[in-house]
């Protein structure tokens, strides 16, 4: 079924501590449509990088779990690329080798050499990177080298794309850019995308449906806001529009609520 393509069932999970076991998150459940872009936002500490990493497979649910087309996730996998904060580039590789790793990793099967090299480059230009190939990462600046760790994840063609935070190290001409590229990329594979933001007017530019935690400990699903915005969206346009603004003050509000109530957690 197209509303269980993503399954975030009843997950909770505890990390160990010198006392008894901090609850970081508990009971979130949702179901994320194949083809639609969720943002979480927040509160530091609300949860939002656990709810990406255990998607990831990275952590392992303590209670509920995640299923992605009807299969259980409980490890890594290629299916789902993670875009973290910091780009985790492998210095001794170029740019273009390092995306190259990830695309032979996925592809070696069914691309050619020449397809390889042509989806590397093609992926690079999507995000303003062409001129840089045969660089290495010490070569390169923090945002450039971010860049080349989106490009890294979209070769991968995943089922899911996971992104904390992608865009934060990014000036802001490159971070409209990205932004631009990103919509165009969803528009074309469908591709369905999990971000974590605290960027408010990037959430509700981007996103179906913004997801936004409450504190923590025990986090969970606060409110969720769904976005009703024609696509393909104009961001000089939706500047003036009030449907925008009036989804930009809902999550304002419910940010500034939890903030002047840091100790109330709304329920799921």
């Amino acid at each position: 079924m197209q509303n269980r393509y993503l399954e975030i069932s009843q997950v909770s999970i505890d990390f160990p501590t010198d006392g008894e076991p901090y609850r970081a998150l508990q009971n979130v459940t949702m179901s994320i449509q194949q083809g639609e872009f969720i943002s979480l936002i927040g509160h530091s500490g609300c949860g939002k990088s656990t709810v990406l990493n255990i998607i990831a497979g990275l952590h392992q649910a303590t209670e509920g779990g995640i299923i992605l087309e009807g299969r259980e996730v409980n490890e890594p996998g290629p299916d789902r690329a993670v875009v973290f904060q910091n780009h985790a580039l492998l210095p001794w590789l170029t740019v273009y080798k390092n995306v190259e790793l990830a695309v032979k990793s996925v592809f070696k099967n069914t691309k050619s050499k020449a397809e390889i090299g042509a989806w590397v480059e093609h992926n690079l230009q999507l995000v303003n990177m062409s001129h840089a190939l045969h660089k290495l990462p010490g070569e390169i600046s923090g945002g450039m080298k971010q860049r080349v760790g989106i490009a890294r994840c979209l070769a991968m063609q995943p089922k899911v794309l996971l992104m904390d935070e992608p865009f934060g190290a990014l000036d802001a001409l490159t971070r409209a850019h990205l932004q631009d590229s990103l919509m165009d990329i969803q528009a074309q594979l469908g591709s369905t995308v999990v971000m974590i933001t605290h960027d408010v007017d990037e959430a509700v530019l981007l996103s179906d449906r913004i997801v936004m935690m409450s504190n923590g400990p025990a986090a969970s699903i606060g409110e969720i806001l769904h976005v009703d915005l024609d696509r393909p969206r104009d961001r000089l346009a939706l500047a003036e529009d009030t449907d925008f603004n009036a989804y930009r003050q809902q999550v304002l509000r419910f940010l500034y609520e939890k903030q002047k109530n840091p100790a109330t957690n709304a329920a799921a």
